[in-house]
This record gives structure tokens, sequence and C-alpha cells, in this order.
């Protein structure tokens, strides 16, 4: 067999793996599509791989008439908050290990990365007894806040920024900084004109992973929230009742949750690749 041809039959079997691995990928997200579009009587017809009316109470019933607009609101301020508090510690905590020699810093490093690794459920009853009994004033608790959710993202998502922008902060020539404090800037100004731009790529992808770790949990959000934190994943939860499954519905809010994700990766799509490879080479 000639080389030209063998590459191109190479090449298309390549595209025709990719593309049949790409519709098995998509095909459950098409069929929830499928599923949110249809009534509780087209639901339990013959299965159809095609819709040709959609019923949009679906959509409106639980997010206008129910809790489910209010759950998606708490998601997003909750996701937002704590991407933007992992950001912010993270690049504090990389360039005080990158640039100084702290005694034990590797074991430092090595500690915060165990804390990622170890399954969440480990955290959950030092974290529910802390925020209902321990951390409170007065009548004021942590538990079912804002901002107690927030911070228990943290216990996953800071050990893993940490242990991404580390690599990428020790790819910055430290001489940068040195000739700016020459010149009379500060740490902190150090930190905002020099190593946050030249890691704009790395901390783009960050702050996009984190968001979207917080968007898609489940386990700290059934636990720690009851009303008023509640998180649209959780809530699809409740669309499991004992008369039975509201299975249009529940489709209808699993694409409302899925939209937010993927717009927001789309967005920062162009910084992946590079902030995933920035600081990989180095001399």
């Amino acid at each position: 067999m000639k080389p030209n041809l063998r590459k191109s039959l190479s090449q298309a079997i390549n595209y025709i793996v990719w593309t049949l691995l790409t519709l098995i990928t998509l095909f459950p997200i098409y069929w929830m599509f499928l599923v949110s579009a249809r009534t509780r009587v087209e639901l339990f017809d013959k299965p159809k791989l095609y819709q040709t009316s959609f019923y949009a109470e679906n959509f409106i019933r639980p997010l206008f008439r129910d809790v489910y607009g209010r759950y998606l609101l708490n998601s997003f301020i909750i996701s937002t908050g704590n991407m933007l508090l992992v950001v912010v510690l993270a690049i504090l905590a990389t360039y005080a290990l990158s640039r100084y020699r702290i005694p034990g810093d590797q074991n430092i490093f090595f500690w915060t990365i165990t804390n990622r690794m170890a399954p969440p459920a480990a955290f959950m009853l030092p974290l529910f007894l802390l925020y209902s009994r321990v951390l409170r004033i007065g009548d004021w608790r942590l538990f079912d806040t804002h901002i107690g959710l927030i911070l228990a993202y943290c216990v996953f998502n800071l050990p893993f920024a940490i242990w991404l922008l580390k690599g990428i902060v020790d790819g910055i020539p430290i001489e940068l900084d040195d000739a700016a404090m020459v010149d009379g800037a500060s740490v902190m100004q150090v930190i905002w004109r020099i190593i946050v731009p030249l890691a704009a790529p790395g901390i783009a992808i960050t702050a996009l992973l984190s968001w979207i770790f917080a968007w898609n949990e489940f386990l700290f959000a059934a636990t720690l929230t009851s009303v008023r934190a509640r998180t649209i994943t959780t809530g699809l939860s409740e669309f499991v009742t004992v008369v039975g499954t509201n299975w249009g519905e529940m489709a209808a809010m699993a694409i409302v949750c899925l939209a937010p994700a993927i717009l927001f990766l789309a967005l920062v799509q162009q910084y992946i690749v590079v902030g995933l490879t920035f600081g990989a080479v180095r001399e």
C-alpha cells in the first residue's frame, strides 16, 4: 500500500472513530432534550428518535411558577463566588510557594493535593457539625447560606487551583519580579501587574474548571443546605416523589442546568489549550 493511501486511510478511520464517539457522548443529551419536549402521555407512548412538537410547560412551570428559578440563581451566586475566592487565594498561595523558600514547602504542596484526592464524604460530618452547631452567632449560622457553601467548595477547588497554577507561575521568570522590585514595585504590584497578566490563560482555565466543579457539585449542597441556599443540581432530585417521577420537568431542568456550563465553556474556550500547556515546557 502506498504511503499516501495508507495515511488517508488512517485519517478516515480516525474521523469515523471520533465521529462515533462524539455521537455516543452526545446521544444522552439529545435524548434528554426529547424527553423535556414531550408531555406525560407522549413519554409513555412508543419511543421515537425525533420530536415534532415542543411542550414548553416542562420549562415554564418549574422556572417561573415553582422554586427552580431561585435554585438556578443560588447556583450562579455560589459557583461564581467560589470561583472568585478560589482564584484570588490560589494566586497568592502559588506565588508564595513558587517565589519563597518556605521550610517544608514541598510537604505543604503535597498536603494540599491530598485534600483534593480525599473523598468528599470524609469532610461531610465535620462540616455539618461546624456549620449547624459550632460556627453560629445568635440565630445566624453557616448552614443553608450562600457563603457557607462557597467556603465548603474551597475544600476541593482550592487545592486543585493551587496544583494547576503552581506550574504556570513557576514558568514565569523570576527576573521579571526582581526588575519590577528594583523599580520600586511592591509584592502585590508584582502579582497584579506581572504575574496575573502573564498567567492569564492559566488563570482562565483554573477559573473555568473551578466554576464547573462548583456548579455540578451535589453532595455538599445536599447536606449543607435546606431551603434558602439550595442549588439547581440538588433540586433535580425533588422530581422523584413517592407518587412517581416527573421525567419531563426533570429533563427540562437538567437542560437548563447544563446550558450555563456550556455557555461559560464556550466563552473561555480560546484559553483552554493555552492554559493547559502554559509552563509545561521550561528551560
